[in-house]
């Protein structure tokens, strides 16, 4: 069962994105946006527990294609079993974050579009 509020996965491919289109700015103020960007990111993830964590690793792992949605508790405790780095860095290596992200949220049959849109909902 996944352990993580699709919220926050969603949080995550937003700054996932947003970090990703600011590696290509050139400008002093895009490089302080991505370093900003990267941070928030980095902390978020280290803030999730560590069946969130887990849970969203597997989300990963699915959306590359690693496992498939029926393995998802497998998936969870592959992630947990095997983790061998900080969970924000291991996730952050991977320049396809969001896209995965997406992919896996899709294949549980979840909405990332759904989850985003009610993100940045105004308030």
């Amino acid at each position: 069962m996944l352990q993580i509020a699709p919220d926050k996965i969603a949080h995550v491919i937003i700054r996932a994105r947003e970090y990703g289109s600011s590696i290509d700015a050139w400008a002093d103020n895009g490089q302080r946006r991505q370093y900003g960007t990267r941070t928030e990111l980095h902390d978020f993830i280290e803030s999730l527990n560590e069946d969130e964590q887990a849970s969203l690793v597997a989300v990963m792992w699915i959306g590359r294609d690693s496992f498939d949605a029926e393995d998802l508790d497998e998936a969870i405790a592959t992630a947990r079993a095997e983790r061998t780095t900080p969970t924000e860095d291991y996730l952050m290596g991977d320049p396809q974050l969001a896209d995965y992200l997406e992919a896996g949220m899709e294949a549980l049959g979840l909405s990332p579009e759904a989850a985003e849109d009610e993100l940045q909902k105004p308030v």
